[in-house]
């Protein structure tokens, strides 16, 4: 059994927003990277259970890059998301409205390539990054 790790984040925004931001290909683009170094140039996002979804990540230096992709198990508009990774790892993130906050919870299975602690602080940076973008929208 796989390492269950959990990251997640309050928005200051309404969640119809959040779900856009978290969703819609070209808002990915802007804001899933860990750090200023990468960019994600390439989105195909198809949200709907059986759906699969592709995100180019890669290094602005053009030195690495990375296609993140998976198949959609469920998809509950505005409440969750799960899929499963090409490697075959799950997650979840679930959507919560509190008041004009939205909090967002992602529970994923670790890799074995990695420190835990470093796919830990790589999936909180991206989901911070989704925070700062969503919150300045």
């Amino acid at each position: 059994m796989n390492t269950v790790l959990t990251v997640s984040a309050v928005i200051n925004a309404p969640l119809q927003k959040v779900w856009d931001c978290f969703t819609i290909p070209h808002h990915i683009m802007q804001w899933n990277n860990a750090s200023a170094e990468w960019h994600t140039p390439k989105v195909t996002n198809d949200l709907k259970k059986g759906g699969t979804f592709a995100f180019t990540m890669a290094a602005k230096d053009g030195s690495m890059s990375f296609d993140f992709e998976g198949t959609y198990n469920e998809v509950i508009e505005l409440q969750l998301i799960e899929y499963t990774t090409a490697d075959n790892r799950k997650v979840g993130i679930h959507f919560s409205a509190n008041h004009h906050e939205t909090v967002v919870m992602e529970a994923f299975e670790a890799e074995t390539e990695n420190p835990l602690e470093l796919q830990q602080q790589g999936w909180q940076a991206i989901l911070n990054n989704f925070k700062a973008y969503t919150e300045s929208k």
